[in-house]
């Protein structure tokens, strides 16, 4: 079956159209976006090359008419492919000018010399341009209002295009963790365990695999970021995969829990615990609820089964076009609840000394409830 690469024009419009209906209800005259996603966002300007840290690239989005691209020269024949019109390009990298004339000439140029100019500044954001290069471009323009809450709110509510972009990554990570068990066994070592299922979710369809974590361990696992070691997986080991697989530059973002050949009493009952707590914060993600309403669903699961408590922070969390995005589920974070978000559920069970057990899904909520994004993962630890 076909499925829809990148988006039609519309899509980018319809984008541009709500930005612009909030920088003019907060009296901002001009966006400048710098960071990967954000300059997507608004363009559908999409390639690995922002793996590079030489160039900076910038796109100004003013209170009417289209976005203007302003980025180096080797990016203009990718940026004419989208639906951007007006493109300015310098020769970079040209560091004691790299784009910053071109910059502030066309902001000016698009809404004068005396405008609200706004760039994202709060968490979750940063600026892709060196620190010298910013503190030019504000002596030029004057200081920045924060747009962080505009570009938030954009972003954390997604079109159905978007959606069905998570929709397929899922599905497509889903059946690659049904194939897991044929792929990992006893006697591999962690990394061959990982470069092969990595392998597999590529064979299955993925544009990529940016992230891939998790460890093994004897009847517990105290550390699921770290990297593969060349550790021989053996019976009675317990296996966790977390993985941000993309399609289209969106994300997917669950992992799932293993045991091989055998597991203890006490890991089972912890996977059970951290899987009734996904399920109770599914049906306390709706439209009226908040990320802490879903975090004191998932936590009262979590301390009813003996949780030893964790510092990680939060959850779950926001997913799009970066792993992790707005907002968080935390006690105190009391984002409301929309339609259209698309968020990740993870609770974590630290259920012993040493000895963790975290589940994570992805959901994207309806306007009366949620619907599972990721396949389902099975209620009891699966044994390989």
């Amino acid at each position: 079956m076909a499925h829809e690469r990148g988006f039609p024009p519309e899509e980018f419009a319809a984008r541009t159209a709500r930005a612009q209906a909030l920088m003019a209800a907060h009296g901002v005259d001009a966006l400048i976006v710098c960071t990967e996603p954000e300059v997507r966002y608004f363009t559908g300007f999409h390639t690995p090359f922002w793996q590079s840290p030489t160039r900076p690239w910038f796109t100004v989005v003013p209170v009417t008419g289209k976005p203007v691209a302003v980025i180096p020269g080797i990016g203009a024949p990718s940026m004419s492919a989208t639906w951007i019109d007006d493109i300015r390009t310098w020769s970079s990298p040209r560091p004691d000018d790299d784009g910053v004339t071109l910059l502030t000439d066309t902001v000016r140029e698009l809404v004068g010399p005396n405008a609200t100019v706004g760039l994202p500044m709060g968490p979750e954001t940063h600026v892709r341009m060196p620190l010298a290069d910013l503190d030019r471009v504000r002596s030029s323009l004057g200081d920045f209002v924060d747009v962080t809450d505009i570009i938030r709110s954009l972003r954390m509510v997604k079109t159905d295009r978007e959606i069905e972009k998570h929709r397929r990554i899922c599905s497509i990570v889903s059946d690659a963790f049904d194939r897991l068990p044929d792929v990992v066994s006893t006697g591999m070592t962690e990394r061959q365990a990982f470069q092969a299922f990595r392998a597999e979710i590529l064979a299955q369809g993925a544009d990529d695999v940016p992230y891939l974590v998790g460890a093994t361990g004897p009847g517990g696992i105290d550390d699921i970021i770290r990297q593969p070691s060349d550790r021989v997986i053996t019976d009675g080991d317990l296996l966790i995969f977390d993985t941000g697989s993309t399609i289209d530059g969106y994300f997917s973002d669950f992992d799932r829990n293993f045991a091989f050949t055998h597991a203890d009493q006490s890991a089972k009952d912890a996977y059970r615990a951290v899987w009734e707590a996904t399920e109770a914060g599914f049906e306390a993600c709706k439209p009226g609820a908040t990320t802490s309403d879903v975090f004191r669903a998932m936590n009262e699961v979590l301390k009813a089964n003996g949780s030893l408590g964790n510092d990680v922070g939060r959850m779950g969390h926001g997913l799009g076009m970066q792993v992790t995005e707005w907002p968080s589920h935390t006690a105190t974070d009391e984002t409301p609840i929309e339609a259209n978000m698309v968020l990740t559920l993870e609770p974590g069970l630290v259920w012993a000394p040493g000895k963790a057990m975290v589940h994570e899904e992805n959901i994207v909520v309806g306007a009366n409830g949620s619907e599972w994004l990721s396949r389902r993962a099975d209620p009891e630890l699966p044994i390989i």
